[in-house]
Order: structure tokens, then sequence, then C-alpha cells
């Protein structure tokens, strides 16, 4: 009976979670950082204060929850590409790195990081984990992968994940960041990606042969 119950109490508050995070995001990318209280996010999401506080007792830990579960996959799980070939690999993260910086809300959320954050003390404070992401951390395991297999020699793993997914983002994302009305094709952007793969496995891509 008692295990019936914390399984029922573990569904709801995940389902509380979630509840609030969507509310959350919606008023941030609405109102901002400074004007979205607490309450506010309450109230949207349908829970008491009490239920919200115990689960992010602060906004900065909240937004920071908000912002990470943006960026995280929706089912909060991530495809691994298949092992063996260090250019597929990085290519089909690629493609999916491009996917989450496509997202709807994405643009604006990042932009509101950005502006608000040197105004608040609570957020500089907090540190955003993106490395804990699953997406993130499986581009660095391609790299320690294809280093262990021999079909790279990569020293560095977090410098040359950070390499890797900077290409992408300095011609996919920044420009859209900072001009609005910046878009590409599909087939422009699966161009830059296989590029940025091409590169890294020129500088990284083990040499076989004289």
């Amino acid at each position: 009976m008692t295990r019936e119950l914390s399984s029922y109490h573990r569904g709801v508050a995940a389902t509380n979670r979630a509840t609030i995070l969507d509310a959350a995001n919606r008023l941030f990318l609405e109102h901002g950082y400074d004007r979205t209280s607490l309450a506010r996010v309450a109230e949207r999401a349908g829970v008491s204060k009490a239920t919200l506080f115990k689960q992010f007792p602060t906004k900065a830990e909240l937004f920071e929850a908000t912002v990470l579960a943006a960026a995280g996959s929706p089912d909060g799980a991530f495809e691994e590409p298949p092992t063996g070939d260090f250019r597929s690999g990085l290519t089909t993260l690629g493609l999916a790195y491009v996917e989450l910086l496509n997202r709807p809300g994405m643009t604006e959320l990042i932009r509101t990081v950005i502006a608000e954050s040197s105004r608040f003390p609570e957020l500089r404070e907090r540190v955003f984990d993106f490395g804990t992401l699953p997406l993130f951390a499986a581009v660095r395991r391609c790299f320690v992968t294809a280093s262990a297999a021999g079909t790279a020699v990569v020293d560095d793993p977090d410098t040359a994940s950070a390499q890797f997914l900077g290409m992408i983002s300095t011609v996919v994302f920044w420009p859209r960041l900072l001009h609005g009305g910046w878009s590409q094709s599909d087939a422009e952007m699966r161009r830059v990606v296989r590029e940025a793969a091409l590169t890294i496995v020129a500088r990284y891509g083990a040499r076989t042969g004289g």
C-alpha cells in the first residue's frame, strides 16, 4: 500500500513540475524575468504557491529549470548515434543540435537569458550546467568513444565539443538571435552541419598510413 501511494505521489509531483515549467516558460517569454513572479507562475499553472515553492524555492532556480527543460529532449531521453563512423556520428548529433536550436521559443528564451542575467544577482549566482543535457553529453561521448576506438585523437573532448557545436550555432542560431529576419533553408542548415563535421574530422580524425 505504501509503495503504491509513494508511486502515486511521485506521479503527481512529476505532473506538477511539468505544468509549472510550461507555465513559467510562457510567462518568462511574455513578461521577462523581472515581471514574472512565483505567485503568477503558480496561478498560471493552477497549483498552490506551496506546491511551487516545494519544487522551486527561488525564481532563479525556476528560471534555470525552465531553460534546461526547454533545451532538453522532449521525453527526457536522447537516441545515441551509431558508433564506428566518426563523421556520421557527428552529423547525426549536429542535426539534432539544429533541431534543438530551431524549437519554438528557443530564440526568445536564450535572448531572455542574455538580457536578464546581468541585471539580477540571483541569476548570476546560478550555474547553467548545459553539459548535463542529453544532447551535449552525447556530443562529448562521441569524441571520447571515437578516441577510444582509434578513429579520432581527442585529448580534450570538452573543447572539441564546444568547437563542433560552435561552428553550427555561429551560422544557424546567433545571426537569428541578433537579426530577427535571418532564416535558412533545411538544405542550408544540413550543409552547415556537414561542413562542421568534415572540419572536425580533418582536425581530430585519426590518420592512417604514411
